[in-house]
């Protein structure tokens, strides 16, 4: 089977090398430096003691220096696996979150023509380059030293220049590469008036775009026509280039990033320029575009928090309260951003030639977490003197919460919200508060509360979420185990499940990712050598779950559906209601929004368990629950 252009290379892209390598290893934790993407092992391939097994998680690759074995994630899969290439790559996609195309037999073909079209773009690097020492050059030189540019920075990032003229195609088709070629890679323009092709970048200073790999896949070029129509122009989509999915001077940040501790992401090229002149080696930036989620994961390839540093305008502020709505879906335990707000009017570079490196420095050291943006968007300039506002204000900051997928974060992100909230429609309570050590909505809450407050009705109605869910979730991922083909039917709904219970949180990842292999062998052995343990034996141990007769292998295949299906739709309804219950617990002023709100998340609980097999030993807690939260609602215990 042949697979398309580019897939492979977005599949290593998107994988870390170190998390495949570490489910058969223990890392040397003396030799190995995580920061800097350096792994150190005893060989998985050969009997030994000492860690000579090499991981580089910047470049992909291991190397063992005592057997000299050697390759990337792909082949260290096919050999620790015993699987074909086809097997491996569908198994690392799926990790990836990636589905594998359908075969196509001309792929060899494409890529064939991606080689030459690479060939034909480091052509036109050197080209470019030479052009700007010669004499046509020379307002393009200026601009350089004026922007205080040395030359070694400019051979570094091998800056050159286009002259106004169709020098480029010319050169290229002396250099034997076709009229097709030329303009297929982006570099010449077919004319709407039927005349010859003509050069996409003419009159411009250039800069060279590479991918991770070093290859050259695109440019940008800048304007020295004051008059022009566009300042900065880049190449067009190519088989090459996905402007998305490409970062400025990526590979070269990523290395230093390792070294540095940090990944700084600027707006434009000469940002960056300017930044590595000043000892930033770790910048990057996006190509003219607002920030894709793409981007976000090569970034977060090459580290956990990156520093998104945008201009004080109101262009720049703009453009990180958008940011902040494409990182929320993927914001995982570890992986976040942080912001440096430039000086209103100032660049990096004219900040570091205002005031220094150590300005920007400081700047970088002080940037905020994205939840302060989130925060400053939803209510600056706003006055919140009225409950409706009060409710809106609300509503907004809960359909935000809702796009954080990682049931962790978006708790901390909701107990965050809520010390803001209170802070802001009940100021002085909040001091009140600091100052006596306690919260606000307890300061004058007796230590043993009554059982007609709020607060212990809540408590009681939530408690010990961990095991009632812990039956649910052990019920649904047993039910996977014994109908691998169900589970990848529900693989959607099981990707995006809530678990209360960490280590079965573990088992539901493992799952997913043994899915691909499930077919044809034991489902449950797959999984079990992923998590070091016999799997079914632990979800067996709970007394409902091993019961239950529609989890069973032999069980029918309609009934086994139904009951998992089931279960996961009271998972999230439960989970939801837990949500619900907490933020009503932050409550200091209950009103009928919140009546509705609870009554919402019942109803959730009530549409789920109508779903339900009959299976008392399964939904005993779940019922149990929703019903004492029902009484909650129907006897309004706030007003008394």
């Amino acid at each position: 089977m042949s697979l398309p252009d580019g897939f492979l290379d977005d599949l290593r892209t998107r994988l870390s090398i170190a998390d495949v390598v570490a489910r058969k290893v223990t890392w040397d934790a003396r030799k190995s430096n995580p920061s800097k993407g350096d792994y150190w092992a005893p060989c998985p391939f050969h009997q030994e003691k000492t860690a000579s097994f090499h991981v580089d998680d910047r470049k992909g690759f291991y190397y063992c220096f005592g057997c000299h074995a050697k390759g990337d994630a792909l082949g260290f899969v096919r050999e620790t696996e015993n699987l074909g290439f086809m097997e491996a790559v569908k198994l690392l996609a799926a990790e990836a979150g990636m589905p594998v195309p359908a075969s196509d037999p001309r792929a060899a073909e494409r890529e064939a023509k991606r080689a030459t079209l690479v060939d034909v773009m480091e052509a036109a690097v050197q080209h470019y380059k030479l052009n700007l020492s010669t004499a046509a050059a020379q307002g393009a030189r200026t601009y350089l030293e004026q922007r205080g540019l040395s030359p070694a920075i400019i051979e570094h990032f091998e800056i050159g220049f286009a002259p106004n003229s169709n020098t480029l195609s010319e050169h290229l088709k002396d250099k034997g590469f076709e009229e097709a070629k030329i303009i297929e890679a982006g570099l010449s323009i077919k004319s709407d008036r039927g005349g010859p092709p003509y050069d996409r970048f003419r009159g411009r200073i250039i800069f060279p775009i590479r991918d991770q790999r070093g290859r050259a896949i695109a440019f940008g070029g800048r304007s020295l026509d004051p008059d022009a129509r566009a300042k900065y122009l880049n190449s067009p989509e190519t088989p090459l280039f996905d402007k998305g999915r490409s970062l400025y001077n990526f590979g070269p940040a990523r290395a230093a990033a390792g070294k540095s501790g940090a990944l700084v992401v600027a707006e434009g090229y000469m940002d960056v320029i300017a930044l590595h002149q000043a000892g930033f080696a770790h910048a990057v930036a996006p190509l003219g575009t607002a920030i894709t989620a793409d981007q976000l994961g090569l970034m977060w390839r090459a580290h956990p928090e990156p520093i998104i540093t945008l201009d004080g305008d109101t262009a720049g502020i703009r453009a990180a309260m958008r940011l902040i709505d494409v990182a929320l879906p993927l914001l995982e335990p570890g992986k976040s951003l942080r912001f440096a707000i430039m000086p209103e009017g100032l660049d990096p570079d004219d900040l570091i030639k205002s005031a220094g490196a150590s300005a920007m420095q400081d700047l970088l050291d002080s940037a905020r977490p994205m939840v302060d943006l989130l925060w400053q968007r939803e209510t600056e300039g706003q006055v919140f003197d009225s409950p409706e506002r009060k409710a809106l204000l609300d509503k907004n900051l809960r359909s935000l919460l809702n796009k954080i997928e990682d049931f962790s974060i978006k708790s901390h992100y909701g107990q965050e919200i809520k010390n803001r909230r209170q802070g802001l429609f009940f100021p002085q309570q909040q001091q009140q508060g600091r100052k006596s050590g306690f919260t606000p909505w307890r300061k004058n809450a007796p230590q043993n509360a009554l059982p007609d407050t709020k607060n212990s009705l809540l408590a009681s109605a939530n408690k010990g979420p961990e095991a009632e869910a812990r039956v649910r979730e052990s019920a649904i991922l047993l039910g996977c185990l014994n109908h691998p083909d169900l589970a990848e039917k529900l693989e959607s709904q099981l990707e995006r499940l809530p678990y209360l219970c960490p280590d079965l949180r573990q088992i539901g990842n493992a799952l997913l990712n043994a899915l691909p292999e499930a077919v044809g062998q034991d489902f449950n052995a797959a999984v079990s050598i992923k998590m070091g343990y016999d799997v079914a034996d632990k979800l067996l141990s709970i007394r409902q779950v091993a019961s239950n007769f529609h989890l069973r292998p032999n069980a029918e295949k309609d009934l086994a559906e139904q009951a998992l299906s089931a279960d996961i739709a009271r998972q999230f309804a439960i989970v939801g209601i837990i949500e619900e219950m907490r933020d009503a617990e932050a409550e200091t002023d209950p009103d009928e929004g919140l009546t509705w709100r609870l009554k919402e998340a019942r109803n959730a609980v009530h549409d789920a368990n109508q779903g339900a097999l009959k299976d008392e030993d399964n939904s005993e807690d779940d019922r149990e629950a929703a019903d004492k939260l029902q009484s909650f609602i129907d006897g309004k215990i706030w007003e008394k």
